[in-house]
């Protein structure tokens, strides 16, 4: 069984569908009591038909009464007109109510999804979520609509059907009815059945969505390494799987409706024998078997129907409770009560024994240091020394499990969350571009930039050195994570997003390590325009982006083993020392003789 599988424990449906009724359809109550009105108008119109085929076998077709036809025919087209309309509207009704009430519901949960901890969606695919907050709320929709309409009209249909069959002769009833019990058993098994293979099939799905989510967004690197066999054959693997589990699913839904005309069969058989007998010697006329007969004709079929909605209740339920679960997944970092709303004055960022552990893996170790306001600090150290790491946790993405972050010497977590990363801006090797126009990609979502602000923005980030070329200027689209630009063009659309949100406090991780000598020299004079005045704190691999830093910290294995200038760390001859002298091949006395005053 995945990981995914046991993720969603079982839950009681019934409440299932209280929560549901509570927070998405009790707004539409009177809608919805007026549609199971027509439901049940609907319902009930069927046993008048069968009522009605009595006086019409009685009077007309034996009796020989021609002033009954009319009012007999009048009579049943008004039943079919009455149930025609009270279907059309309650439909009409049901429809707007769960179009309404899901799509509220998936703009619920994709914002409470958006709200949850990194820590989650790390281990959350983004096909798994799309699953859910796409897949899951429109099944419930749809299997709801489904649900509430055929079990409204049906049941009505069943007992308006069942009383016209008893008004007859109780005997012909019971005996028709008398292998009802027997469907008990099986259609409980079924229905176990059926919700098993669901949630499986749920879970097959979410694997789908992810391994086509990988394909597209990786569809380079596949062409690049000729993998396309090898992941149509994974594709095809979790395809075959989920047509296996679909039929199995199909079948058990199947089934009970295979029973139900097995007993419908065993009845019908039975009423004949017992009442052929009865209408040869005259106790019953015609007309009240034709009436009786259709009634439990058509009483069968709706029985039939409300068994067959046995399986989607199971697939609804195992939808439902997969949402509800993720309702129920509540984010860990948030703001405190009374949380401070307005930010420090003195942007520093201070950080004091701070410790964090991924489960069993230490990866910050009681590291200790302070980014001064106003000033330049880098990170430097091996891969997985903790660089961004600290990154996180500065900006709350990550609570530590010991020690503390200030900002302006107020504690981290004392800060409103919204307002803590207002204060930063931040700049990655892998700025990511949303599938939007280049203006959408620089304002996001602001739409009180002044024009002449934008412009001072792309000059300064030197956006305007290949805007003039795209088709559409600031309003061309950018492409899927930005693939119609080049590294250096996304960049300095990430640096011209940090100027216009102009933030107190910068961070730069590996800005311009992906770049060519020549966008990286471009990109890095906007860095540098905009670092100026804030405090800055900079990832880097290479040395040569940082030596003119105020300040250095060397991490290794998540402790803070040096700190000082470039100079100071030269002289020192330690870590930092021996990472420079790896890069530039000189030995350290030379690097200090070379190294500026």
């Amino acid at each position: 069984m995945s990981r995914r599988e046991t993720e969603v424990p079982d839950a009681e449906a019934w409440p299932l569908v209280k929560w549901l009724w509570i927070n998405y359809l009790n707004p539409y109550k009177w809608r919805v009591a007026i549609a199971f009105a027509l439901m049940a108008l609907e319902g009930s119109m069927m046993g008048l038909l069968a009522y009605t085929l009595k006086p019409m076998f009685d009077k007309i077709f034996v009796g020989g009464e021609v002033d009954a036809m009319k009012w007999v025919a009048l009579a049943i087209m008004a039943i079919f007109v009455v149930r025609g309309v009270s279907s059309l509207v309650q439909k009409r009704i049901m429809t707007y109510v769960g179009q309404i009430s899901t799509a509220q519901m998936r703009r619920d949960l994709l914002a409470h999804v958006m709200s949850l901890d990194s820590a989650f969606h790390n281990n959350h695919p983004p096909g798994h979520m799309i699953t859910r907050v796409q897949g899951d709320v429109v099944g419930i929709g749809s299997v709801w609509r489904s649900f509430i309409l055929g079990v409204g009209r049906d049941i009505i249909s069943v007992f308006s059907l069942t009383a016209v069959a008893i008004s007859i002769d109780w005997r012909w009833t019971l005996i028709a009815l008398v292998g009802a019990p027997l469907l008990m058993a099986p259609i409980y098994w079924v229905q176990r059945f059926v919700r098993q293979q669901t949630k499986r099939q749920r879970d097959l799905s979410s694997d789908i969505t992810v391994r086509m989510d990988e394909i597209f967004h990786g569809i380079n690197q596949i062409k690049l390494n000729a993998l396309e066999g090898y992941q149509h054959r994974r594709y095809m693997t979790l395809q075959d799987e989920s047509i296996a589990l679909s039929l199995q699913t199909q079948l058990g839904k199947a089934m009970i409706p295979l029973l139900v005309d097995l007993i419908t069969g065993i009845g019908f058989v039975g009423v004949l024998y017992f009442a052929g007998g009865e209408i040869i010697s005259g106790g019953k006329t015609v007309g009240e078997f034709m009436s009786f007969f259709t009634a439990m004709l058509l009483v069968f079929e709706p029985i039939r129907r409300l068994s067959g909605l046995a399986g989607s209740w199971q697939a609804f339920a195992t939808k439902l409770e997969r949402v509800k679960h993720l309702f129920d997944t509540t984010p860990t970092i948030v703001s405190v009560p009374d949380a401070r709303t307005s930010p420090p004055p003195r942007p520093d960022v201070r950080i004091e024994a701070v410790s964090l552990a991924y489960g069993e893996l230490p990866v910050l170790r009681r590291t200790s240091f302070t980014a001064e306001a106003g000033k330049t600090t880098a990170l430097v150290g091996p891969s997985g020394a903790g660089k961004s790491t600290v990154f996180n946790v500065i900006t709350r993405l990550i609570d530590p499990d010991e020690g503390r972050v200030l900002i302006g010497g107020v504690p981290a977590e004392e800060i409103d969350l919204a307002t803590l990363r207002n204060m930063f801006a931040v700049v990655t090797q892998e700025s990511l571009l949303f599938d939007e126009t280049l203006r959408e990609n620089i304002t996001l979502g602001r739409e009180d930039v002044p024009e002449e602000e934008l412009a001072r923005v792309l000059e300064a980030a030197h956006v305007d050195d290949f805007v003039a070329n795209m088709p559409k200027g600031l309003d061309s689209d950018v492409g899927a994570r930005g693939t119609l630009l080049s590294g250096g063009q996304r960049q300095r659309v990430a640096i011209a997003r940090a100027l216009l949100r102009d933030a107190p406090i910068l961070l730069l991780d590996e800005a311009t390590s992906a770049l060519d000598v020549k966008s990286e020299s471009v990109v890095q004079e906007a860095l540098d325009k905009l670092s100026k005045g804030r405090t800055t704190l900079v990832i880097a691999h290479r040395l040569s982006t940082v030596r003119d830093a105020d300040k250095i910290v060397v991490l290794n294995q998540g402790e803070v083993i040096e700190q000082g200038t470039h100079e100071e760390l030269l002289a020192a001859g330690g870590a930092y020392a021996e990472l420079y002298n790896t890069q530039f091949g000189s030995d350290i006395e030379t690097l200090q003789e070379s190294s500026p005053a």
